[in-house]
């Protein structure tokens, strides 16, 4: 399977496609300047204890105050919380954790209100990314994430990835990390260390213990602060997922290119060449042919295959998908062998909608009805092999006897939504339009005006492509004679994205020029 990213940088936001042999199946977008990520770490205030949740409302800078459960402050709480007082206090030179002596663990039934009091300082970090009208979950179990390793501050376990089978393998990771770690730090070894050296392990371990201790260095500022921030969706997304299997990533920002193309070189020199920079006219995701897929992928229906489609609901307890099967129930005339075909199917495209919308909570999917318990049973098989591959916690219960599959998946940021259903920009919904013979004098006073007021050297002017087809065909074209008319640069650019009658203006950024 070859593995590609697509990241389309805007002066807005980053959106990041992951694609599967040419399928998407991911897609994220990263506000510029965004706080509040999964993994960033902050000195919070305690603002409210809740005795009747067993939690407390943390403030962290967000506009809500975070939810901290006392289930998420980890075992080592009470050494956390002495070590950032000992960091808080300007008298006191903050030593290492290796010297720090840890202090006994907190009940695992105990009440909030025994370890945290109002107005207290304590260091979170971000568990779940604040969603709809909830700000952020929040954990006190700190853990730095790096390429091959993650690092616990105040607990001495080692940790090795399940998906490490080979035992010798097993035993050689954790000796080795037992002899290179530090007292009071402990480490859960991730899949890609398999087979690595000593001298990469120590490396990496020795740059994450830095980043701890420096986040200490200058923390007397008062809370809500930010102490350590997570790496940026792009890079977060490589470090995470980077393997053999990844053919290239394209990235049509320079600056961007090269941040990541550092960051390659950084932790693993030998993928630094996939890393490439787009700098075509068409935009990226066009050229990609991801502007179709998005649109054929994130409406209320999707189709499969040969005529069978998805149908899928969100509500504010649970997310919804029925499995039809279309004009395939016309064909073939054994009714069992039809529902396993398209259940089959089915099940594939919706571990892709899992992944490629975020969906998280709840998920109930109402498959076409199979009599057979064996086929039942492999249908619930190949539902668990289609999402082995997803990175979110997740747990799949067998069919029920009414035909529904339940789904729980983990949610640590918003769902992806993205509106496939377009408002006609022609009648602008009321369902009547100018007349079609108008549009080019209506595109010329438009012309015109945008020239004569906006004083841009160029300007480009977005089309459908039959438009734009029509505006300059010929040797003395329609655009041409503009051009002549004004006396400035007019280009005509084709975007399969707009709408017949759609078009826009744009300056020679590419921003849209409001009319």
């Amino acid at each position: 399977m070859s593995k590609e990213l697509v990241i389309n940088s805007s002066s807005s936001e980053v959106v990041i496609a992951l694609l599967e042999d040419k399928n998407l199946v991911e897609l994220n977008k990263e506000k510029n300047n965004t706080n509040f990520a999964v993994g960033d770490i902050y000195l919070g205030k305690v603002k409210k204890i809740m005795p009747g949740l067993n939690a407390a409302f943390i403030d962290v800078g967000y506009e809500k105050d975070a939810f901290l459960h006392y289930l998420d402050l980890g075992h080592q709480f009470r050494s956390l919380d002495k070590f950032l007082k000992q960091a808080l206090d300007s008298k006191q030179r903050v030593i290492q954790i290796s010297k720090f002596h840890l202090e006994p663990d907190i009940d695992k039934n105990g009440k909030i209100q025994q370890v945290l009091s109002e107005g207290q300082s304590i260091l979170v970090q971000v568990a779940k990314e604040p969603i709809s009208t909830k700000g952020p979950r929040l954990a006190s179990e700190i853990s730095i994430a790096g390429r091959n390793l993650v690092l616990i501050p105040f607990t001495d376990k080692i940790s090795i990835s399940q998906k490490i089978q080979d035992n010798e393998e097993r035993d050689r990771l954790k000796k080795l990390i037992q002899s290179i770690k530090p007292k009071n730090f402990g480490v859960i070894v991730r899949t890609v260390a398999e087979n690595k050296r000593v001298a990469d392990l120590d490396s990496e371990l020795r740059e994450l213990v830095l980043k701890w201790e420096g986040a200490f260095v200058n923390l007397k500022n008062k809370p809500p602060k930010l102490v350590l921030g997570e790496l940026n969706r792009t890079t977060a997304i490589l470090r995470d997922m980077l393997s053999s299997e990844f053919n290239n990533v394209y990235i049509n920002d320079k600056t961007l290119y090269t941040e990541t193309r550092e960051y390659i070189k950084a932790i693993a020199p030998e993928k630094e060449k996939i890393i490439k920079h787009y700098n075509r006219n068409q935009p990226i995701f066009e050229y990609f042919g991801l502007e179709k897929q998005i649109k054929a992928l994130f409406g209320k229906t999707v189709a499969i295959q040969k005529g069978a489609y998805l149908v899928i609901e969100h509500t504010e307890a649970l997310h919804v998908i029925d499995v039809n099967s279309g004009n395939r129930s016309q064909s073939g005339s054994n009714q069992e062998e039809n529902a396993i075909d398209v259940n089959s199917v089915a099940a594939f495209e919706i571990a892709r909608q899992l992944r490629l919308r975020d969906m998280g909570g709840i998920i109930v999917i109402d498959f076409i009805d199979m009599h057979e318990p064996d086929n039942k049973q492999k249908l619930f098989e190949k539902m668990k092999e289609y999402m082995a591959s997803d990175r979110a916690k997740h747990h799949i219960l067998p069919l029920s006897k009414f035909g529904l599959m339940q789904i729980t998946r983990q949610r640590v940021r918003p769902e992806m939504n993205i509106q496939t259903i377009e408002r006609c920009p022609s009648c602008n919904g009321s369902g009547a339009v100018n007349p079609s013979i108008l549009l080019i004098e209506e595109l010329e006073n438009h012309v015109r005006w945008t020239l004569q007021n906006y004083k841009y050297k160029k300007v480009i002017l977005k089309l459908h492509p039959f438009i734009a087809a029509y505006l300059t065909k010929g040797l003395f074209s329609i655009s041409f004679r503009w051009k002549l008319k004004h006396l400035r640069r007019l280009k005509i650019k084709e975007s399969n994205s707009n709408a017949f009658l759609e078009y826009y203006f744009l300056d020679s950024r590419g921003d849209k020029i409001f009319l």
